[in-house]
Order: structure tokens, then sequence, then C-alpha cells
């Protein structure tokens, strides 16, 4: 019996290492003799430098170097980080101002990094920063996510950093001039802090005249391409290694700062120079998620059909740029905007700030939770106003399964659907027909309860091509390089078991290997949900030339022709011939024969198109009216995945995204003051998710195959957080519904709720 098989719940073969504490991450795998490197943050959100003296520091005790942005300068480093920069609606090009890896004449966050101090410990290095004289002219800082006060950048008036468009705006607004209703909601989507279980951390070293940065982040290529620009390096200068990392959540996918920095710091004292981030540093610095506010308008005829929608949106960017950042709020909310329902027309504004904040960019789902926020959150708006039934509304306006494949009003082509058929299935599920009996329970305690539902879609992002690479080994094991990158998701045990269902190699016989830009010359890394789908495609691909050119060679050691070998996902076999090799056995064939050629295989290739996970989550809340409190008591996801290579780390992906969900929507509330001050920078005054929040979470799949590729699976990483925003605020403001409420926003704190309650 194969220890794996397809579409089994297998454990996660890389869980024994990590609950043993032999997980290698960043911090575990530093060089010896490395130096300790502590970054000199700003204490101010806005302000000009008229003094940085770093004298005393560099002549404390056990300093190796001190490096500001001169330093860099002097060094030949370009400060600048890259990022991706869009276009305006009006087509000129959005606003780019440099952020430069440290300071320069000016700051423009609290935790702005501003020099980088190098010594033989960390406390030497923590001492001798606070001998930095830092002097400054204090500037009023803009903290509100709306255009206009204090200007920030230059390039940027009315520190207005996009003004994006997306639609024909033409054609929504005769949609609307011709409508028989017209709905309009502002609907606020709250500031989160990622805080992944591993804090942002580095090393870098030069060996033998070559740059080596390893980091704990979600794939090497794109820093490797960064830092060669930086440092004016060929890229086979550079290698950049990602060990274990303890998740990422977007928020690890991008250049930071101390990326660039500890190169030149590595340079300038000649030894390996490690930093690694605490947690209110990792607080203040690293990007922040969500953070937008939206004016959401439905067109509909007399028979409650949605005729055309619009959004207007305005986003924070905080302080600058980060890579992705002008991008989640504006292209990447336009990918799901009209969700499931056969909607023609549609339209985006999304007008993109600066603020004196940290930078906000990719959180789980990147721009598609948000979008399927508004939209869920205005469907059951709408039909409370109209007075219907929300899931009746929404079958009412579901794009048909006879229309399939579907060009939504936003350009994607969805390949297949059966949305009915996976809300019937979710009414079922979480027993809707009982609620009204928990309900009375929860009164007769004194509690109110609601329920919400939300219909999400999901569109797989990010480079729909990828390369694998496999090797059969001397010791007669193999090898497969991947060109994703694990954050904890459980790659190494998809990834080589899909490779044992296609090949018959026993898996523990299979080594995985990410995660080196020199061991693995190109890959898209993780992020977008695509891992799953992108690589196990590539490395079908591969397969299929493994087979073929096994097929071959065995034909001549089996005595017969090419096509008569047939490969059973087990062994060779051929009519006549008693030689069943394994793949294993004909590599060791192949190797006695001098067959290097057979030994490694490199492919690539790319999706076909992307693929769509849907489905419903449906959560219910009790609220005590006495205090505030908010409890989800009751959640069921049903989900339409595809056909799935392990339901269980499929299942594992939706637990994470919706306690993600869960924690934004209950918990989670970043807080500024008017100075830019962050007030939430540790875990006593930012309430993390814990277990005692979440219910025990119901999950059911059912799958309409995908066509976008050979496989029919569809990404699963980040729909639980695209699902659990909307169904939780619906399930909360149903509750309050009971008191009068017809608005509220999150996150549903107690202080916040008990204020609703006893404002009405």
């Amino acid at each position: 019996m194969k220890a794996f098989g397809k579409a089994q719940s297998v454990s996660r073969v890389e869980d024994l290492r990590f609950l043993t504490g032999q997980g290698r991450y960043v911090d575990d795998i530093t060089p010896e003799n490395a130096a300790h490197a502590y970054v000199f943050r700003s204490p101010v959100a806005h302000a000009e430098i008229t003094e940085l003296d770093v004298g005393d520091a560099r002549a404390a005790e056990g300093v190796l170097a001190v490096l500001t942005a001169e330093d860099l300068e002097q060094a030949g480093v370009q400060l600048g980080l890259m990022a991706q920069i869009l276009p305006n609606r009006d087509g000129t090009q959005a606003a780019a101002p440099m952020r430069p890896c440290l300071a320069k004449a000016r700051v423009r966050c609290v935790g702005e990094p501003i020099a980088m101090v190098v010594a033989e410990t960390m406390e030497q290095a923590r001492d001798a920063a606070d001998l930095i004289v830092f002097d400054f002219k204090e500037l009023p800082a803009h903290v509100l996510r709306a255009p206009g006060g204090p200007q920030i950048h230059p390039e940027a008036p009315d520190n207005i950093a996009i003004d994006y468009g997306f639609g024909d705006e033409k054609a929504v607004e005769a949609a609307f001039a011709g409508a028989a209703r017209h709905l309009c909601y502002t609907i606020e989507d709250n500031r989160v802090i990622c805080n992944a279980m591993e804090p942002r951390g580095a090393f870098a070293e030069w060996v033998d005249g070559r740059l080596h940065l390893a980091f704990g982040g979600q794939g090497p290529w794109g820093i490797k391409a960064h830092l060669a620009a930086s440092y004016g390096l060929d890229e086979d200068r550079v290698r950049v290694t990602n060990p274990d990392v303890g998740g990422g959540f977007g928020m690890k996918a991008m250049p930071y700062p101390e990326y660039l920095i500890l190169p030149q710091a590595a340079r300038a004292t000649g030894r390996p120079v490690r930093w690694m981030s605490d947690r209110t540093e990792a607080m203040l610095s690293d990007n922040h998620g969500r953070d937008l506010s939206s004016v959401a308008e439905l067109a509909l005829d007399a028979d409650h059909r949605i005729l055309a929608y619009r959004v207007t949106n305005t986003h924070n960017l905080g302080a600058y740029n980060s890579y992705f950042g002008q991008g989640i709020q504006t292209d990447l909310f336009t990918k799901v905007m009209m969700g499931t329902y056969d909607v023609r027309h549609a339209y985006l504004r999304s007008v993109g700030v600066y603020t004196n904040t940290v930078q906000v960019d990719a959180y789980r789902g990147a721009g598609r939770p948000e979008a399927i926020y508004v939209l869920e959150r205005a469907m059951d708006y709408a039909a409370r106003d109209l007075g219907l039934d929300p899931w009746d509304f929404r079958r009412l306006n579901f794009i048909p399964a006879d229309k399939f494949p579907y060009t939504s009003a936003s350009g994607e082509i969805y390949d297949v659907g059966d949305f009915k058929k996976v809300l019937a299935r979710s009414e079922a599920e979480c027993d809707r027909a009982g609620f009204a009996a928990r309900k009375a329970a929860s009164r007769a305690a004194g509690k109110l309860r609601g329920i919400g539902l939300c219909y999400y879609i999901e569109s797989i992002l990010g480079d729909p091509s990828e390369a694998v690479q496999v090797d059969f080994n001397d010791d007669g094991t193999a090898s497969i390089y991947v060109g994703t990158l694990s954050n904890g998701q459980g790659h190494e045990t998809v990834f080589t078991q899909f490779l044992s269902d296609q090949t018959g190699i026993p898996a523990d016989r299979i080594h995985f290997v990410q995660g080196d830009s020199d061991r693995i010359a190109l890959g898209g890394g993780t992020g977008g949900s695509r891992s799953v789908t992108v690589q196990n495609n590539v490395t079908l691909a591969a397969v299929g030339v493994m087979v073929r050119a096994y097929s071959e060679f065995l034909a001549g050691e089996m005595g017969v022709a090419p096509e008569d070998v047939a490969f059973d996902d087990e062994r060779f076999r051929a009519e006549g011939s008693n030689l069943t090799p394994t793949f294993l056995e004909a590599a060791e064939l192949a190797r006695a024969a001098g067959r290097d050629d057979l030994l490694t295989f490199r492919e690539r290739a790319e999706l076909p198109a992307r693929s769509y996970p849907n489905g419903a989550h449906v959560a219910e809340v009790e609220i005590d009216p006495e205090t505030g409190v908010t409890e989800v008591v009751k959640y069921t996801v049903t989900d339409d995945f595809g056909n799935l290579i392990n339901p269980m780390l499929a299942e594992g992906q939706v637990h994470g995204g919706v306690a993600q969900g869960i924690g934004q929507a209950i918990t989670e509330r970043v807080v500024y003051d008017e100075t830019g001050q962050l007030l939430t920078a540790s875990f006593m005054d930012y309430a993390m998710p814990r277990a005692d929040d979440l219910p025990m979470i119901d999950f059911t799949c059912e799958p309409v195959p995908s066509t976008a590729n050979p496989m029919g699976m569809k990404g699963c990483g980040e729909a639980g957080t695209v699902g659990a925003l909307a169904a939780v605020a619906n399930a909360a403001l149903d509750a309050l519904s009971e008191r009068g409420m017809t608005r509220a926003d999150m996150p549903f704190t107690p202080a916040r709720v008990w204020e609703m309650l006893n404002s009405t």
C-alpha cells in the first residue's frame, strides 16, 4: 500500500520536526561569529531631521559599525526600496516618492529606520543606540484616512498617492439612471497587524565575493533581484535563501529596509550580521493590512435583480508605497469585485492616501477579502432594506450554472461554478432550519443571537507559471525542487504526496527542497493561493516527460517498442516482458547504463487559466447586551475547492483563515493617536484572537472541479479569510437588529458593541 494516495487526508510530515523543536528558522541557522544588528527607529511620526550624531554610538563598547543613509550612499548602495506603481484613472502615473531604507532628511512614521547599530552582542547594540543624538523639528502629522492634511510628500498633493479607476463608468451611470432602486451604503474595513508567529529576521554574509542573505520570507527571487540592483551586482553574485518560515500571510512577501542594510553591515564589518525583530518592533515596522472605507452602490430593477454596482473606496497606504501597496485596493480589489453575481456593469474608483503611519500592503487575501467584504455586506444591507431573505436575494442574482464559462464584469473568466448547489449544501450543513430554536434559547439566556452568510469567490493570483526539478539520487531516493515557498502550509507533505501519487515513488523516499536561489534558479514564491495549483501543474508536466523518457529507455531493456511500454502509476510494464521496474528501479538501470540525462528533469509550465474557489460561510454569534461581549458560537463552511490533494490540509488552511477573519471582526483593532503614535503596539493593547474566541469550525466540500488545470484543483490558502469577515459581521448585525440597529461595522469589540447598543 502506498504511504500517500490521491485525496487522502495524510498528516503533515514536517510537523514532527516542528513540534519537537527541530525546525530551522532564520534565527536557528545564523553563522558562527555573527554580529548583532539593532535598528534605531524614529520616535516621532513626522519631522525634519536637524541632527543625527552617531559618534558616541560608534565609540561604545563592542560596537563594530553604525550605518546611516549617508554611509550607505557613500558605499554606493541605492537607498530606495522598489514598489509597483500603477496608473491613475486619467492615465498619468501614480505618485512614486522614494522610500529610503534609512531615513534621509525627514522621518514620516513612528518606527521608520534611521540607523543600524552593529555590535558583538544585542545588548551592546541596544545600549549604543541609546547614545545616538537624534534631534528634529516636529511637523504636524496626517493620520486620517482621507486626502488633505499636512503634506507628507511633495510628489503627492493633498497626500493622494493614487486615484484609480476601473470599468465602464458611463455604462454604470446609464444603468443607475434607468434603475428602479438605488441603494447606497458606507462600509468600513478596519486596519490590522499581521503578527506572524515568527517575527521578521535575516542575516547577511559575504562568501568568496558573493552576497548571501537568509531571511524569513515568501520566496527568494524578488529580493535577489532587488539586492543585485541596490548593490550593483550581477545576479549570479547574489544568493538568497528562505529557511523554515513561521507564517507570512502576505506581510513577508516584499522587501523591507533591513534586508537592504544588512549586506552593507556585513561588508563594513567583515562579519556575518544578524537582525531579528521583537514583537513591538514588528508591530511598528511590519506592513499592516486592510484599512479602507468604501461607499457601495447597487442599482436594481423592479424584480430586485442587480443591474449595476459601483464602489468608491479610500484606502490608507501609510507613509510610503510598500511593494504591492498601490495594487491591493485597486487592481486586486477588482478581481472579485462583482463576486458570484450576474451583473454586467461595475465600476471602481479607488483613492489611496499617504498618512504618517506604517505602510499598508498585502494581508491574507490581498484585496479580495476587502472586495468580498464590501459586496457581501452590501448584499445583506440591501436584502434587509428590500424586505427580502438574504439567502434568496443572493440566489436571485447568482450567475446561473449554465452560463459558465463566464466573463465577469471585471474581465475574469470563471471557468466553472454551481453556486446554488453549494449554497443549498451549506443551508443543510449549518442547520439553518434550526436557527430559530437556537435564537430562542439565546434570548432565554439574555443573549442576542444572529446568523450571517457570506458567499465568496476568490481569484488565484501570482505568476501562473512555475518550475520544478526532479533528481534521482545515488542513494536510491528522489528529490523535488519547487519554486513556491512554504510558510507553514504543508508544502513538504502536499508536493511529495502529489509526486508520489503520480510516480509511485514512496513519499518517505522523496526529499523536498525549497527556498534557495542557488539550487532553484527561478520561482514564483508563495502568495495569492497559487502554490498548490501552479506547482502541481508543473510537476504533472514533468512526470509526463519522465514517463516518456523512461519508456523509451526501458523499451531497449525490455526488447519492445517504446509505444508498448506503459506506466500504471507504480511500475513500467510491457506485454511479453518480465521486467516491471518502479521509477526508482528504472533510475538505477539508467545510472548503470551511463544515462545521466535520465537522472535530472527540469520543467517549466504555465496554467492554462486561473481557478476560482468559492463557497458559503455561515456564522452565528451571541452578544451579551450587558457587556457588549460578542462570541462566535457556531461556524459552518461549505467550499468548492475542486479536487483536493489532501483534504485535511485544505481544512486546516480554512481553519487558519477563518481564525484571522474572526480576529479582525471581533478582537483586533489598530489605534493611532492624532500625533501618529501607535497605541496598540503590544499584545497588552492589541487583542489577537485566542482559542476561546473561536468555535469549532464545520468544514464540508461540495466540489465542482476546475477546468483551468489538469488536476481540477482550486487554491484554498486565503479562502477562509475571504469568507469569514462578512459572515461574522453580518451575523453581528443580525443579532443587533433585534435592538433596532440597521448598520454596524467591525471590529465588534465589547466597548464598541456596548456603545452601539446604548446609543440607540
